[in-house]
């Protein structure tokens, strides 16, 4: 969420909307994810990556319109989805390891990475059945200034494949193994 675009949008100061979101996080209503810089080869963002506690008040409260594809909402509400899952599940862990998320000044973006003593995981999340060759752009990138990364591509299809270092999964698979006494992702 860019805090500047929405303090514009709803004519307030930028500050204002940032004490809002404190608010909700104080709440526990919404969380932020912050981006990941260690070491960094390229130039990255600096603005956290907000999200809704839960993936249904996301959906519930998104505006829709003629101009909303429902795919894009979709694949917003998936993505916090996992989002939830993983903090969880890190929680449970013992906080051995963080969330963040990677994103470059040129857009490339990679959804989250979990780094920490447990690991150190890119994670995609993509709303489709199929995986496309530029679904994988973003993981390749991040792999490439992090060759020790494990690279994940979740989807919501139903088979398991590998191609060259990035392991392509069903989400639903993927959440279901999240559990406390896991070790690995």
């Amino acid at each position: 969420m860019n805090t500047a675009a929405v303090a514009r949008e709803c004519q307030v100061e930028r500050k204002t909307v940032g004490a809002y979101l404190e608010v909700l996080e104080d709440l526990l209503l919404s969380f932020r994810v912050p981006v990941f810089t260690r070491r960094a080869k390229r130039d990255t963002i600096t603005h956290p990556k907000f999200f809704l506690f839960d993936a249904g008040v996301f959906r519930s409260l998104r505006p829709r319109g003629p101009l909303d594809r429902p795919a894009e909402i979709d694949g917003n509400a998936l993505e916090g989805l996992v989002a939830q899952h993983l903090r969880a599940w890190l929680a449970y862990r013992g906080n051995d390891a963080d969330l963040f998320f990677w994103r470059t000044r040129s857009g490339v973006e990679v959804d989250f990475v979990v780094y920490g003593q447990a690991g150190f995981w890119a994670i995609e999340v993509k709303n489709t059945d199929r995986p496309r060759p530029e679904d994988l752009r973003a993981l390749e990138s991040f792999g490439e200034d992090y060759g020790n990364a494990a690279l994940l591509l979740l989807y919501r299809g139903d088979h398991r494949e590998r191609r060259s270092r990035i392991t392509i999964l069903p989400v639903e698979e993927f959440l279901r193994s999240l559990k406390p006494s896991t070790g690995a992702i």
